[in-house]
């Protein structure tokens, strides 16, 4: 597929998990792509890496300036970087609120307000936000987490507005869980991580975890010219779990 040919893109958090498949499947689609992220070694085959912080702004200015010089310009921005929490709504300090939300949500309000000049003289311009499931369905021990998602998911309506008369298209997409480094360690810090892998596997309908190469092609999906007319959409890629409801089995 080559319907990301000549596209310039700068995906955030490139470095592993779902940031790393959407870099290469960009990549692999035609795309000019800069990854960025904190240790931006060993990004895919012709990724370039820049060193970002998305909790500081000058880092995120840096990366998003030499990206956009390289490259010549940006169409796409995939605002993937983000952390994870556990807990309920005691369990987290204050600084452990504001160290996680000033990733997952203000993070995002750097990388895009940095790229939108850039954004704003491209003829196939879009921004996808990594959201999750936890911005739509209560999980249990995910306070902080989803309360971060749930912000996401706003501001990415929010963005879209603000910005669909500059012919800048603004979505998101909403992972369950995925078989991703974070999750790896989630499942290693667990008291019996087989037990706990069955667990979250089992609360998808479709009975395992979804891949970060799925949640990678429906991202290259929400940032192609082929779907032009799509902005303010949230699309769950979830194995069924925000929308079904299965009787238990036999």
């Amino acid at each position: 597929m080559t319907d990301l040919t000549d596209l310039r893109a700068i995906v955030t958090g490139a470095a592993s998990g779902i940031g790393y498949a959407t870099a290469a499947m960009m990549t692999a689609r035609g795309a000019q792509v800069a990854g960025l992220d904190l240790t931006p070694d060993g990004m895919p085959d012709g990724v370039a890496g820049f060193v970002c912080d998305v909790t500081d702004d000058p880092s995120v200015r840096a990366a998003v300036a030499g990206a956009a010089e390289l490259l010549g310009g940006i169409d796409i921005v995939v605002n993937n970087a983000g952390i994870g929490a556990q807990g309920t709504v005691a369990d987290n300090d204050d600084d452990e609120w504001h160290r996680v939300l000033d990733v997952n949500v203000v993070g995002i309000a750097r990388v895009s307000r940095a790229a939108l000049e850039h954004l704003r003289r491209s003829d196939h311009a879009a921004i996808v936000n990594t959201c999750s499931i936890a911005a739509t369905a209560g999980l249990p021990n995910r306070a902080l987490y989803s309360a971060s998602k749930g912000a996401v998911l706003s501001l990415t309506l929010a963005m879209a507005a603000d910005h669909v008369r500059e012919g800048i298209r603004v979505n998101c997409v909403n992972p369950g869980t995925a078989a991703t480094p974070w999750v790896t360690r989630l499942l290693d810090a667990a008291d019996d991580p087989e037990a706990e892998r069955a667990a979250l596997e089992a609360r998808q309908p479709t009975g395992r975890l979804v891949t970060a190469d799925e949640v990678a092609a429906t991202i290259c999906f929400l940032a192609s010219p082929q779907v032009g007319a799509l902005t303010g959409a949230s699309v769950a890629v979830d194995g069924g779990m925000q929308g079904l409801r299965l009787r238990p089995p036999p």
